[in-house]
């Protein structure tokens, strides 16, 4: 298991974020970070964890993949952080995303969340994926 993978994986995330014209469009430009400035303009998306785990068979590599992407707003209520959090999953989910020298087998939502943050102001919408990749020619 490498971790060449994740690393394709996250900018091949990125990457499909930033080029969603209805995603950056609801942002307001293309806010999705993988480290926050230290003052972010709201709203935005950051990539979060991700775990790596060995999903090899008796004859082939593969890895499993659990990430974490968060949407952060401030507009006063729930409603724009489920609506970005529903723009993020149409753009990922079951996405066909290239990976350097890997293959993306499939990248699925597998579980939402949506909370108001400490001191009521900011509200924060986790959304966790699944994915498998596999060594590009397996």
């Amino acid at each position: 298991m490498s971790a060449a993978a994740a690393v394709a994986l996250r900018r091949a995330i990125h990457a499909a974020l930033t080029t969603d014209t209805v995603l950056t469009t609801a942002l307001g430009g293309p806010r999705i970070h993988d480290v926050p400035p230290a003052a972010p303009e709201f709203p935005y998306v950051t990539l979060g964890e991700a775990q790596v785990l060995d999903w090899s068979t008796a004859t082939e590599a593969g890895a499993e993949h659990r990430l974490t992407l968060a949407c952060w707003s401030r507009q006063g209520g729930h409603g724009e952080a489920h609506q970005l959090a529903h723009l993020v999953q149409q753009a990922l989910h079951d996405a066909p995303l290239a990976l350097e020298g890997h293959r993306l087998v499939n990248l699925r939502l597998s579980s939402a969340e949506i909370r108001r943050e400490p001191g009521g102001r900011t509200y924060r919408a986790l959304l966790r994926f699944r994915a498998v990749t596999e060594p590009e020619g397996s």
